[in-house]
C-alpha cells in the first residue's frame, strides 16, 4: 500500500472510530496502525531524569536553573531527531514544528513542560513532553503527513505559575517579569537565560482560533486512576485557583511576663484561622479544596509571643463562582477571629487563574481513541493547574491523564508504570489523528 493510500485509510478509520461507527475492516486496520516506541519513551524519561538528579531518586530541575537549561538542550536534540523544526520563541518556550498537507489550516498543538519543583519527581510534565515528541517521530518514521501543521511545545516554567503559556495569551506582565523564582533569577532574567527575547515578548501572543486544538498528556497527580485500575483519564476541566499571602498582625511581647488575657498572639489567631479554612471548605458539597501551605511566625523566638505571622491561603475548584464565594466566607470568618483575638488579617494576591472546561469534542476524541486501543477510561477533573488552562483560550482543548502510583506527585517517589506511559502516548497519537480528520478542525 502506498503512503497516500495508507494515510487516507488511517484517517477514515480514526474518523469512523470517533463517530462510533467503526467497521470490522476499519477496526482491524486500526489495530495494525503504527504505535509509539514505548521502550524509547521510557528510556528517554530516564535520560531526562539525569539533569538535576538528586540523592533521593527525584529531580530538582527548577525553571531557569543550569539543569533546566541542560534539560532543554537535550530535549531540543531529541526533537530534531524526530524530524521537527525546532525554535525558541521570545518567551522562552520551545516549539518543534512539522508542516501539514494543508498549509492554511491552524496547527494542532500538543506537549507539556520539563521543569520541576524543588525535590520533585521524574514524570510530572516529562511524560507529556516526551510522548508528544514520540508521536511526531512515529508519524515521521511511517511517512504519515497530517492535514494540519503540528506543533510540539515544551512550555517554560510551568511549575512557577504556567509562565510560558500565560505569555502565549498575553498575560505575562511587566510586574511578573520582576518576580524572583526558585532559581534566584527573576522571571525576566530567566526568559533571557533560556534564549528568549524580552524586547519581542508581545510577538508570541496568539488569539482565539490560532490553534486548531490543544492536547496535553499528563500524569494524574492524584490516586483515582491507580486506585480504580483505570488506564486513561479524560479530563473534564482544570480547576481555577485563588491564592493569597495572608499577614496576621498582633503584638510581640515577653512570653513570661504577659498575662494570657493581655495577649494579642498572631500565631494563636493563625491556628484558629487554619482550622476555620478546613471547616468552611468541607461544609459545602463538592470537590473544592482549600489549603494553608506555608506558615512563618515572627520574630520566631521561643520566649516571644509572635507579633506577626505570614501564611498562604489557596482555594481550588472547577466553578469560579464557588472559589469566590468560599474566599469571601473565609475572609468574613477571619474577621471574626481577628476581633476575638485582637489581631488583624491582611491579604496580598499571589496567583489567580480561572477554571478551564475541556472541549466536549476533544474529550470524545480522547475517549474513543482509548476505547479503540482497548483501554479503560473515566472522566475526572484536574485538581492541579496546567498550561492547558491558558491554551483553552486559543482553541478547543483536552487533557489525557495516566495513573500516578499511589497518587504521589511533586516528590521523588512519583512514579507512573512504563505500560501506562505507553498507553498514554498511544492515546495521544490516535487523538491527534482523530482531530486532524475532524470536520470541525
Amino acid at each position: 500500500m502506498n503512503r497516500r493510500r495508507f494515510t487516507q485509510q488511517l484517517a477514515a478509520a480514526v474518523a469512523a472510530m470517533s463517530l462510533g461507527r467503526t467497521t470490522r475492516g476499519e477496526a482491524t486496520f486500526l489495530a495494525s496502525a503504527p504505535g509509539v516506541d514505548g521502550e524509547r519513551i521510557n528510556r528517554q524519561l530516564l535520560e531526562l531524569a539525569q539533569f538535576g538528579k538528586n540523592p533521593y531518586g527525584g529531580v530538582s530541575r527548577v525553571a531557569y536553573s543550569e539543569f533546566d537549561r541542560q534539560g532543554r538542550e537535550w530535549a531540543m536534540k531529541v526533537m530534531r531527531e524526530a524530524g521537527l523544526a525546532v525554535s525558541i520563541d521570545a518567551a522562552g518556550n520551545i516549539f518543534g514544528r512539522r508542516p501539514g498537507s494543508v498549509a492554511t489550516l491552524s496547527p494542532l498543538v500538543f506537549g507539556s513542560h520539563i521543569d520541576s519543583v524543588p525535590d520533585g519527581g521524574n514524570y510530572d510534565g516529562d511524560v507529556g513532553s516526551l510522548s508528544a515528541i514520540e508521536v511526531a517521530r512515529t508519524l515521521a518514521s511511517n511517512n504519515l503527513v497530517t492535514r494540519h501543521p503540528l506543533e510540539v511545545v515544551i512550555f517554560q516554567n510551568e511549575e512557577g505559575g504556567t509562565v510560558g503559556s500565560r505569555a502565549l495569551v498575553g498575560e505575562l506582565t511587566a510586574d511578573d517579569l520582576l518576580l524572583k523564582t526558585h532559581s534566584g533569577k527573576t522571571i525576566g532574567d530567566g526568559v533571557t537565560f533560556l534564549g528568549g527575547d524580552l524586547s519581542k515578548l508581545a510577538s508570541v501572543k496568539r488569539t482565539a482560533g490560532d490553534v486548531a486544538a490543544y492536547v496535553e498528556l499528563h500524569i494524574e497527580q492524584g490516586g483515582n486512576l491507580d486506585r480504580e485500575k483505570i488506564d486513561i483519564g479524560v479530563v473534564e476541566g482544570i480547576v481555577g485557583i485563588g491564592q493569597w499571602e495572608v499577614t496576621a498582625g498582633g503584638v510581640a511581647n515577653h512570653a513570661g511576663t504577659t498575662a494570657m488575657s493581655d495577649r494579642r498572639d498572631s500565631l494563636l489567631a493563625t491556628a484558629r484561622y487554619i482550622d476555620m479554612v478546613n471547616r468552611v471548605i468541607r461544609s459545602t458539597p463538592g470537590r473544592q479544596v482549600g489549603t494553608v501551605g506555608r506558615v512563618q511566625a515572627f520574630p520566631g523566638a521561643p520566649n516571644v509571643i509572635p507579633g506577626k505571622v505570614i501564611f498562604t491561603l489557596e482555594i481550588r475548584d472547577l466553578d469560579q463562582a464557588k472559589v469566590e464565594a468560599l474566599s469571601t466566607r473565609v475572609r468574613a470568618e477571619g474577621e471574626a477571629i481577628g476581633r476575638d483575638t485582637g489581631c488583624t488579617f491582611a491579604y496580598t494576591s499571589l496567583h489567580h487563574s480561572r477554571p478551564a472546561v475541556c472541549d466536549d469534542r476533544v474529550k470524545d476524541a480522547i475517549e474513543t481513541s482509548a476505547r479503540g486501543l482497548g483501554l479503560s477510561s473515566r472522566h475526572l477533573p484536574s485538581g492541579a493547574g496546567h498550561d492547558a488552562q491558558h491554551m483553552a483560550r486559543l482553541g478547543p482543548t483536552g487533557m489525557i491523564f495516566v495513573p500516578s502510583v499511589g497518587g504521589i506527585s511533586h516528590a521523588p517517589n512519583e512514579f507512573t508504570k512504563p505500560q501506562d506511559v505507553v498507553n498514554g502516548a498511544n492515546v495521544l497519537l490516535q487523538t491527534i489523528l482523530a482531530l486532524d480528520t475532524a470536520a470541525w478542525t
